[in-house]
């Protein structure tokens, strides 16, 4: 059974072995911790703990890491409640406070924070625009060549795409395509504006001049506009952590990055999972943990930031720093701080 020993003695493994990536001994757990009790005492307990499941011991050394179930357990009952670290609390801040960002820019931005203060990779699943209407485009031109679209959506969701044309684009081209398409692709839903898109090119023909570049934009933005809402920031940590030393587990996790359905539903391929008393929710599968916090930017949308890991990683801290994260989105976009 758990005493009130044996889950001092366990977090005191999880803590040290999160700090060193090293299986932990006895005697490390004596020196490092100053625990009152003797090394047989600490041994006895260890191989309790192994038994029920919550360590597990290395081929290659005497001493006990966390399992997965361990891992579970950790979370739910031993995180301690960690303050977000005032760095990042005044780098997410300032970085809302000094441009009006759109929600899809705040989300990525706030990725590449968490990457930084966790050096570690990060992601978003943004709000699923997929199912909702179109309301109304915005194209402004910088030059003949680029330009920069906005799409608005009935739910006030609102998408920003650059613009980059092989060949010189008219402004009166520009302001006609934009017309025909407000005119006729207002309320079609995100997911079928590339088939409605396909049905307007003999008008386009005629009255655009360099309709199959406009075309060929627009479409490629529809497309990404209805499926590219998992971003990812910092893979390149993966490759500093030692349970990622091997080239074939770098290469899964590397095809798990690249596939966005994989995150859209986590809790289905996980190992275990494990909630936090603020929402936060963690996953495990196989060597690799999943922090994940939930945001609504309104009564329709929603998204999630996430950490993505080995299962060493060190739970308090990050734990804290995904929520915070996910709650100053909601607060700015809820208020309406941000541009909708």
């Amino acid at each position: 059974m758990l005493t009130p020993r044996r889950i001092e003695i366990f977090k005191a493994i999880v803590d040290e072995y999160i700090k060193t990536a090293e299986p932990v001994g006895s005697k490390a757990l004596q020196q490092q911790y100053h625990l009152p009790y003797s090394s047989a005492t600490i041994r006895n307990d260890m191989q309790e703990l192994e038994e029920m499941g919550y360590l597990e011991k290395t081929h290659t050394s005497s001493g006990r890491v966390p399992s997965t179930a361990g891992y579970k357990f950790y979370c739910e009952n031993l995180l301690d409640d960690a303050h977000i670290d005032q760095k990042m609390e005044v780098a997410i801040k300032e970085a809302f406070d000094a441009t009006n960002l759109n929600v899809e820019e705040a989300v990525r931005h706030s990725c590449e924070i968490l990457s930084e203060m966790t050096n570690m990779t990060t992601g978003a699943v943004g709000p699923d625009a997929s199912e909702q209407r179109l309301k109304h485009i915005k194209l402004f031109p910088l030059d003949d060549r680029n330009a920069i679209c906005v799409f608005i959506t009935n739910s006030g969701h609102t998408e920003t795409k650059n613009f980059y044309f092989e060949e010189a684009v008219s402004l009166k081209d520009i302001e006609t395509c934009t017309d025909i398409l407000n005119e006729k692709l207002k309320n079609v839903r995100i997911d079928q504006l590339v088939e409605k898109m396909q049905a307007l090119k003999p008008e386009l023909s005629q009255v655009v001049e360099r309709h199959e570049l406009l075309f060929a934009a627009f479409v490629k933005a529809f497309v990404r506009f209805a499926n590219e809402n998992v971003y990812f920031s910092g893979k390149d940590k993966m490759l500093y952590q030692p349970e990622f030393e091997d080239i074939d587990k770098l290469k899964k996790l590397m095809t798990m990055l690249d596939d966005s359905s994989v995150w859209k539903n986590m809790t289905g391929k996980a190992n275990a999972v494990a909630v936090t008393t603020k929402g936060a929710e963690l996953t495990w599968i196989n060597d690799l943990a999943v922090v994940r916090s939930k945001f609504h930017v309104n009564d329709e949308e929603t998204g999630e930031f996430m950490v993505v890991g080995p299962s060493r990683m060190n739970y308090d801290k990050i734990v804290a720093m995904v929520e915070y994260a996910a709650k100053m989105i909601e607060t700015i976009y809820n208020e309406g701080g941000g541009e909708k």
